[in-house]
């Protein structure tokens, strides 16, 4: 259980340190004016995002959907801390799939935002990461 759980975080860093640096990426590309850049920045996104961000996800989700299958749901089901949280990785997973889809808009030189929307996307997993931590040390309720 200990190893699922040790797993589970480490993947979960991996994952949030791609969230919060490709939005970031994102910023500096919106402002760069230059091919070079230009091309600089889409190799830069599309390696984090396929190369750590992505597998990053899914092993978080691996060890997480193995640790409930093998104990979680059963102690925590009917708690509303779990629910909660599941749900905010729901809503993650919708900003992840955003986040590729900017990677692909960027890539086929489409970007249709400035630099100061990306500077507030970048924000947004914090949010996240309070409410999932919070949720899973805590168990408010």
């Amino acid at each position: 259980m200990l190893w699922l759980k040790a797993f589970h975080l480490i993947f979960m860093v991996t994952w949030f340190a791609g969230l919060f640096y490709l939005p970031r990426l994102y910023v500096y590309h919106a402002q760069s004016s230059d091919e070079i850049s230009n091309e600089r920045f889409k190799v830069m996104e599309r390696k984090l995002f396929f190369g750590i961000m992505t597998p990053g996800m899914l092993l978080t989700f691996l060890f997480g959907i193995w640790m409930l299958a093998d104990y979680a749901w059963d102690i925590y089901s009917a708690s509303g801390w779990l629910h909660a949280k599941l749900a905010l990785l729901a809503l993650l997973l919708v900003y992840h799939y955003y986040c590729g889809r900017w990677l692909f808009d960027f890539k086929r030189d489409r970007n249709r935002h400035n630099h100061v929307f990306y500077r507030w996307m970048n924000e947004v997993p914090v949010l996240f990461l309070v409410g999932i931590v919070i949720l899973a040390v805590v168990k408010p309720f």
